[in-house]
């Protein structure tokens, strides 16, 4: 068995309107960052997986993604997985 880093992206899908995105967005336009624009909040997780392969840990990460981390009407999510040294 092999340890896995999984490092999950998770955002509000494009046509949904991020309301604490726009209030960050309308504050720093108050505080002169007017230049930045289309401010998107989203969430950041880490945890390890414990597989035989990277396909399999892909498909875990997958699963907890899609039944637990990220709500699938309204968000997407992206994993990023690295395998992790043994020690």
């Amino acid at each position: 068995m092999k340890t896995y880093s999984a490092a999950v992206k998770v955002t509000l899908r494009k046509g949904i309107l991020d309301v604490q995105g726009k209030t960050v967005e309308q504050a720093l336009h108050a505080i002169e960052f007017t230049a930045i624009e289309r401010v998107r909040i989203g969430k950041f997780v880490e945890f390890d997986i414990t597989a035989e392969s990277e396909q399999e840990a892909k498909i875990m990460a997958e699963d907890a993604c899609r039944k637990l981390i990220a709500n699938p009407i309204m968000e997407d999510f992206s994993i990023t997985l690295s395998e992790r040294e043994q020690i």
